[in-house]
């Protein structure tokens, strides 16, 4: 395999997920970005622990979909992260309103 048809493989492959990305965001309630992945999920608890001086953050998520594209299946019942590094969780709003047609 040439560096070109690895390119374009990633490639498909980044569209792929976004586009599967697109179809399922709105099922869910929150997005909660660490620093090596993107989730989304329906329930989402961050606990700041303390060991030996050191914090770090304990993330639990439930009904969740993970931002990966070398994930055969990207759905898990329940996730939990330890991270020394940020965290970011943010609760979408859905609209109640669809944009209109412009066709």
């Amino acid at each position: 395999m040439s560096a070109e048809d690895l390119e374009r493989y990633e490639t498909e492959q980044e569209l792929t997920l976004y586009r599967e990305y697109r179809d399922v965001v709105g099922i869910f309630k929150y997005v909660v970005e660490t620093d090596r992945r993107f989730y989304l999920c329906n329930q989402v608890d961050v606990k700041a622990r303390t060991e030996a001086d050191d914090v770090f953050f304990e993330v639990s998520m439930s009904d969740a979909w993970v931002w990966d594209m070398y994930r055969p299946a990207r759905f898990a019942k329940n996730v939990k992260v330890l991270t020394f590094k940020d965290v970011n969780v943010e609760e979408l709003v859905h609209s109640d309103v669809e944009p209109p047609d412009k066709g």
